[in-house]
């Protein structure tokens, strides 16, 4: 297994969810956070874990040009696991141009809580939300929508509806060459989450997120897990 952490910067979101490049002169308030996808390459698959932020640059996707600088072209990309919809994690999966949607994926398949498109979608005053992509992705032929709270995609990816960042957000597992990848999304972003055991107020359900992390980092311990952290800024892949 071959994981990579697709960098796409350190950032500064601030109330109405903007999200700034850090710079050296950055002196904005807001919350600090990298945002970076995952890359997992099994004998099977090349898996991408969420899709970042939705930037074009000269007629290119960001995510795209992250993607190359890693010698990946996007046409390798066989499946994508979606963990929730907020916009700094959804957004690289497209773009409008001209009133039209242009997906950056369709030759992959894009697995979607569908419970957690229709929490999006009632959260209409949220600016956490790009709306018009929501309302895009029930009409991609090559989403798969899941209902179920927990099982599997194939024999290496194991997913499971933890419920606590978002009502339905879910968190994977991807299991060969003898490891264990985990991947908790907003559950589990950063690597402070497990030395503060607290539930925080701007998740959905913080005391279930919170009891969550418990449980994984003990089995983490326990089985070596390999956790994959999008918003940590100094460990990306956390080993145990």
């Amino acid at each position: 297994m071959k994981i990579i952490a697709l960098q796409e910067g350190n950032y500064i979101a601030d109330a109405k969810k903007e999200f700034k490049l850090i710079t050296e002169r950055t002196s904005d308030p807001g919350l600090k956070m990298a945002i970076q996808p995952f890359l997992v390459v099994t004998e099977n698959d090349v898996i991408l874990l969420d899709l970042g932020l939705g930037f074009i640059n000269n007629g290119v996707p960001f995510i795209h040009e992250v993607l190359r600088k890693n010698n990946i072209e996007p046409e390798q990309i066989t499946k994508i696991l979606v963990s929730h919809l907020h916009k700094d994690h959804i957004e690289g999966i497209g773009y409008f141009e001209n009133g039209n949607f242009i997906p950056n994926f369709p030759n992959a398949t894009i697995y979607i809580q569908k419970r957690e498109i229709d929490f999006a979608l009632k959260q209409s005053n949220s600016p956490s939300y790009n709306f018009e992509i929501v309302n895009e992705l029930e009409k991609l032929p090559n989403v798969e929508l899941m209902n179920s709270d927990s099982g599997n995609i194939t024999d290496e990816i194991f997913y499971e509806v933890s419920a606590g960042h978002t009502q339905f957000h879910q968190v994977f597992w991807i299991k060969a060459d003898d490891e264990i990848a985990f991947f908790g999304a907003d559950d589990l972003p950063q690597r402070a989450y497990l030395s503060m055991h607290v539930a925080y107020k701007t998740d959905f359900d913080g005391k279930q997120a919170m009891e969550s992390r418990k449980k994984w980092e003990q089995q983490a311990k326990e089985e070596n897990w390999k956790v994959l952290l999008y918003h940590d800024m100094k460990t990306p892949i956390l080993e145990f």
